[in-house]
């Protein structure tokens, strides 16, 4: 890995992964109802500091999609093989999710498929993939651009949980005290 990503404009570069992510998310977010799409993207009972984070963590995001767009995938090394992994199994854990959010019956939280064991999987399987496309360029920036990007938008998921705490009361508090948040590194509130 160095540090800095080899940029370049041919069809070995990270267009290639990014394509696929928004495919695949595009193809999942039609598929779901409009409710539930609201759902996902609402931020009612943020407060202001939450969404000064938000927007930051956003152009920092695009930071790091524009050097994933230029950067060579680097085929011929250990680093992409690894990434790619990541990438898939996050793909795959983000699409999952998706689904299961859309089979809660309305008025509930998703607890519900990977919801049993993460209160964000979505969340996860999106760092996932990105942790693993920016592997998949050996370039130890776009993973540095990532890891500040993951750690503001946590504060995004906190503003989510106060969010459901105060839609769905007790039931949720007794979620949160049994499902970590981030599969099994972060417990409670």
């Amino acid at each position: 890995m160095t540090f800095f990503p080899e940029f370049s404009v041919g069809w070995l570069d990270g267009w290639l992964l990014l394509l696929v992510w928004l495919a695949v998310f595009g193809f999942t977010i039609k598929l779901l109802p409009k409710d539930v799409v609201r759902k996902l993207y609402d931020e009612s009972g943020w407060t202001p500091a939450q969404r000064t984070l938000t927007r930051i963590a956003k152009v920092l995001s695009l930071v790091m999609l524009v050097g994933l767009l230029f950067s060579r995938l680097r085929v011929d090394a250990v680093v992409f093989w690894v990434g790619l992994a990541l990438y898939v199994l996050g793909l795959g854990v983000l699409v999952v999710a998706l689904v299961h959010f859309a089979q809660m019956p309305e008025g509930k939280p998703a607890t519900n498929g990977l919801y049993r064991y993460s209160r964000n999987p979505q969340w996860v399987g999106l760092v996932m993939l990105f942790l693993g496309a920016t592997f998949a360029t050996g370039s130890w920036l776009l993973v540095l651009l990532l890891a500040v990007t993951a750690v503001i938008y946590h504060f995004r998921i906190l503003a989510e949980e106060r969010s459901c705490l105060a839609l769905y009361g007790e039931s949720f508090e007794g979620y949160m005290k049994r499902v970590p948040r981030y599969f099994g590194l972060v417990r409670g509130g």
